[in-house]
């Protein structure tokens, strides 16, 4: 739990004093997108090794 505080505390404090609204918005946009891309990724990773596909 503390870990996730923590990185709570540095994305809020990460877009604190960014310049324009357009730009904070941005950022926070893309954060999300790539979290989620992220996400995609894991999963189809351990979807293909939970099922044993073989990596050649």
């Amino acid at each position: 739990m503390k870990h996730i505080l923590l990185l709570k505390e540095i994305y809020l404090e990460a877009f604190k004093n960014l310049g324009s609204y357009f730009v904070r918005n941005l950022f926070k946009i893309f954060t999300w997108f790539c979290l989620a891309c992220l996400v995609i990724v894991l999963y189809a990773f351990i979807f293909r090794v939970a099922t044993g596909f073989a990596f050649d």
